[in-house]
Protein backbone atom coordinates (compact mmCIF):
# COMPACT_ATOMS: atom_id res chain seq x y z
CA UNK A 1 0.00 0.00 0.00
CA UNK A 2 1.21 3.24 -1.09
CA UNK A 3 2.41 6.08 1.80
CA UNK A 4 0.34 9.32 2.12
CA UNK A 5 2.46 12.00 0.16
CA UNK A 6 3.62 14.37 3.76
CA UNK A 7 5.93 16.03 1.16
CA UNK A 8 6.20 17.29 -3.01
CA UNK A 9 7.67 19.58 -4.66
CA UNK A 10 6.13 20.64 -8.37
CA UNK A 11 8.29 22.23 -11.30
CA UNK A 12 10.56 23.77 -8.69
CA UNK A 13 13.53 26.71 -10.08
CA UNK A 14 15.82 28.24 -8.20
CA UNK A 15 18.30 30.86 -9.56
CA UNK A 16 21.01 33.18 -8.18
CA UNK A 17 21.14 35.97 -11.14
CA UNK A 18 21.80 34.11 -14.76
CA UNK A 19 22.69 30.54 -12.34
CA UNK A 20 20.22 28.14 -12.24
CA UNK A 21 21.06 25.91 -9.40
CA UNK A 22 17.93 23.64 -9.26
CA UNK A 23 16.04 22.88 -12.50
CA UNK A 24 12.08 21.76 -12.90
CA UNK A 25 12.56 19.43 -10.20
CA UNK A 26 9.07 17.43 -9.05
CA UNK A 27 9.62 14.96 -6.39
CA UNK A 28 7.39 13.76 -3.25
CA UNK A 29 8.10 11.59 -0.29
CA UNK A 30 6.03 9.57 1.67
CA UNK A 31 4.64 9.97 5.20
CA UNK A 32 7.29 7.69 7.51
CA UNK A 33 9.86 7.68 4.38
CA UNK A 34 13.33 7.54 4.43
CA UNK A 35 15.09 9.03 1.33
CA UNK A 36 18.13 10.27 0.33
CA UNK A 37 19.08 12.76 -2.40
CA UNK A 38 22.60 12.05 -3.70
CA UNK A 39 24.87 13.43 -5.93
CA UNK A 40 28.22 15.05 -6.28
CA UNK A 41 29.19 18.69 -4.69
CA UNK A 42 27.75 21.16 -6.20
CA UNK A 43 24.66 19.75 -8.02
CA UNK A 44 22.06 21.48 -6.09
CA UNK A 45 21.26 18.98 -3.73
CA UNK A 46 21.23 21.40 -0.63
CA UNK A 47 19.81 24.09 -2.24
CA UNK A 48 16.53 21.39 -2.83
CA UNK A 49 16.83 20.85 0.45
CA UNK A 50 16.15 24.33 1.68
CA UNK A 51 13.65 25.23 -0.47
CA UNK A 52 11.72 21.60 0.46
CA UNK A 53 11.77 22.60 3.78
CA UNK A 54 11.10 26.18 4.00
CA UNK A 55 14.23 27.83 4.62
CA UNK A 56 14.64 29.23 1.22
CA UNK A 57 11.94 30.39 -1.38
CA UNK A 58 12.25 28.88 -4.89
CA UNK A 59 12.24 30.60 -8.05
CA UNK A 60 9.25 29.56 -9.79
CA UNK A 61 7.62 26.15 -8.56
CA UNK A 62 5.26 25.10 -5.37
CA UNK A 63 5.92 22.77 -2.28
CA UNK A 64 3.28 21.49 -0.46
CA UNK A 65 3.92 20.20 2.86
CA UNK A 66 2.00 18.00 5.21
CA UNK A 67 -0.73 19.98 3.35
CA UNK A 68 0.45 23.17 3.17
CA UNK A 69 1.59 25.45 0.28
CA UNK A 70 4.40 26.65 2.16
CA UNK A 71 5.60 28.69 -1.43
CA UNK A 72 3.04 30.88 -0.68
CA UNK A 73 3.71 31.79 3.49
CA UNK A 74 5.18 34.46 4.53
CA UNK A 75 8.33 34.82 6.67
CA UNK A 76 6.59 34.60 10.12
CA UNK A 77 3.64 32.00 9.16
CA UNK A 78 7.35 29.77 8.01
CA UNK A 79 8.91 30.19 10.73
CA UNK A 80 5.85 28.84 13.10
CA UNK A 81 5.25 26.11 10.39
CA UNK A 82 8.66 25.17 10.59
CA UNK A 83 8.66 25.12 14.60
CA UNK A 84 5.89 22.93 14.49
CA UNK A 85 6.47 20.64 11.83
CA UNK A 86 9.69 20.29 10.65
CA UNK A 87 13.48 18.92 12.32
CA UNK A 88 16.71 19.75 10.85
CA UNK A 89 20.08 18.36 11.29
CA UNK A 90 23.39 20.06 9.80
CA UNK A 91 26.64 19.14 8.97
CA UNK A 92 28.14 21.74 11.46
CA UNK A 93 26.11 20.89 13.76
CA UNK A 94 25.04 24.52 14.92
CA UNK A 95 24.85 24.36 18.53
CA UNK A 96 24.99 27.51 20.53
CA UNK A 97 28.53 27.44 22.75
CA UNK A 98 27.17 29.31 25.46
CA UNK A 99 24.52 26.76 25.94
CA UNK A 100 24.61 23.22 27.90
CA UNK A 101 23.58 20.52 25.88
CA UNK A 102 19.75 20.48 27.23
CA UNK A 103 19.48 23.98 26.52
CA UNK A 104 20.80 23.59 23.08
CA UNK A 105 17.68 20.49 22.50
CA UNK A 106 14.99 22.58 24.54
CA UNK A 107 16.20 26.08 22.48
CA UNK A 108 13.48 25.47 19.85
CA UNK A 109 10.17 24.86 23.09
CA UNK A 110 11.17 28.50 24.10
CA UNK A 111 8.55 30.47 21.97
CA UNK A 112 6.38 27.66 23.22
CA UNK A 113 4.26 28.28 26.40
CA UNK A 114 5.89 25.64 28.86
CA UNK A 115 6.81 25.44 32.45
CA UNK A 116 10.80 25.78 32.49
CA UNK A 117 11.11 22.24 34.28
CA UNK A 118 8.92 20.66 31.59
CA UNK A 119 11.06 21.87 29.27
CA UNK A 120 13.99 20.29 30.85
CA UNK A 121 11.95 17.07 31.08
CA UNK A 122 11.64 16.98 27.41
CA UNK A 123 14.99 17.82 26.74
CA UNK A 124 16.40 15.27 28.86
CA UNK A 125 14.30 12.27 28.00
CA UNK A 126 15.63 12.98 24.38
CA UNK A 127 19.02 13.16 25.39
CA UNK A 128 19.01 9.67 27.60
CA UNK A 129 17.22 7.99 24.32
CA UNK A 130 20.33 9.53 22.59
CA UNK A 131 22.72 8.01 25.56
CA UNK A 132 23.57 11.42 26.53
CA UNK A 133 22.00 11.49 30.03
CA UNK A 134 25.48 12.36 31.67
CA UNK A 135 25.97 15.04 29.43
CA UNK A 136 23.03 17.20 30.18
CA UNK A 137 24.70 20.21 31.51
CA UNK A 138 28.18 19.75 29.33
CA UNK A 139 28.70 22.86 26.97
CA UNK A 140 29.55 22.07 23.21
CA UNK A 141 33.06 22.38 23.57
CA UNK A 142 33.18 19.39 26.27
CA UNK A 143 31.49 17.64 23.65
CA UNK A 144 32.70 15.20 21.18
CA UNK A 145 31.35 15.61 17.62
CA UNK A 146 29.44 12.45 17.66
CA UNK A 147 28.25 14.30 20.99
CA UNK A 148 27.32 17.31 19.39
CA UNK A 149 25.88 15.72 16.54
CA UNK A 150 23.52 13.77 19.48
CA UNK A 151 22.78 16.98 20.53
CA UNK A 152 21.76 18.13 17.38
CA UNK A 153 19.53 15.13 16.42
CA UNK A 154 18.03 15.59 19.69
CA UNK A 155 17.19 18.86 19.19
CA UNK A 156 15.12 18.37 15.72
CA UNK A 157 13.26 15.89 17.34
CA UNK A 158 11.95 18.38 20.23
CA UNK A 159 8.47 19.06 18.78
CA UNK A 160 7.94 15.81 17.26
CA UNK A 161 8.14 16.65 13.73
CA UNK A 162 6.78 15.07 10.42
CA UNK A 163 9.40 15.41 8.57
CA UNK A 164 13.25 15.75 9.34
CA UNK A 165 15.67 16.98 7.04
CA UNK A 166 19.80 16.32 7.23
CA UNK A 167 22.23 18.17 5.82
CA UNK A 168 25.00 15.26 5.39
CA UNK A 169 24.85 14.80 8.97
CA UNK A 170 28.03 12.63 9.16
CA UNK A 171 30.18 14.88 7.23
CA UNK A 172 32.19 16.17 9.83
CA UNK A 173 32.51 12.63 11.85
CA UNK A 174 34.91 9.73 11.62
CA UNK A 175 33.27 6.50 9.87
CA UNK A 176 32.63 4.70 12.98
CA UNK A 177 30.85 7.87 14.74
CA UNK A 178 29.21 8.44 10.98
CA UNK A 179 27.87 4.70 11.40
CA UNK A 180 26.28 5.36 15.21
CA UNK A 181 24.59 8.28 13.66
CA UNK A 182 23.23 6.73 10.62
CA UNK A 183 21.77 3.18 13.21
CA UNK A 184 20.32 6.22 15.60
CA UNK A 185 18.76 7.89 11.86
CA UNK A 186 17.12 4.48 10.66
CA UNK A 187 16.14 3.77 14.19
CA UNK A 188 13.71 7.13 14.58
CA UNK A 189 12.88 5.89 10.78
CA UNK A 190 11.69 2.35 11.73
CA UNK A 191 10.66 2.80 14.88
CA UNK A 192 9.09 6.39 15.27
CA UNK A 193 7.52 6.54 11.84
CA UNK A 194 9.83 10.03 10.99
CA UNK A 195 9.77 11.20 7.52
CA UNK A 196 13.33 12.30 6.40
CA UNK A 197 14.94 13.28 3.88
CA UNK A 198 19.01 13.18 3.96
CA UNK A 199 21.53 14.39 0.92
CA UNK A 200 24.57 12.98 1.15
CA UNK A 201 27.21 13.00 -1.88
CA UNK A 202 28.55 9.51 0.08
CA UNK A 203 26.80 6.41 -1.78
CA UNK A 204 27.39 4.13 1.08
CA UNK A 205 25.38 5.54 3.60
CA UNK A 206 22.27 5.92 1.08
CA UNK A 207 21.20 2.29 1.45
CA UNK A 208 19.87 2.80 4.77
CA UNK A 209 17.22 5.25 2.86
CA UNK A 210 13.33 3.40 1.21
CA UNK A 211 14.69 5.21 -1.66
CA UNK A 212 17.75 7.10 -3.78
CA UNK A 213 16.59 10.34 -5.31
CA UNK A 214 19.92 11.12 -7.66
CA UNK A 215 21.22 14.82 -8.58
CA UNK A 216 23.08 15.76 -10.83
CA UNK A 217 23.41 19.72 -12.72
CA UNK A 218 20.76 20.53 -10.73
CA UNK A 219 18.52 18.47 -11.90
CA UNK A 220 16.74 15.17 -10.89
CA UNK A 221 18.11 11.99 -13.02
CA UNK A 222 16.82 9.04 -11.41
Amino acid sequence: MSKETILSGTDLIKRYGSLEVVRNVSLSIGAGEFVCLVGKSGCGKTTLLSILSGLEKPTSGQVMLDGKNITEATEDELALFRRDNVGFIFQSFNLIPTLSAWENVALPLFPVKMAGDERRRRASELLEKMELGHRLEHLPAALSGGEKQRVAIARALINKPKVLFADEPTGNLDSATGDAIMEILKNLHTEEGVAILMVTHEVELSKAADRIIRMHDGEVIA
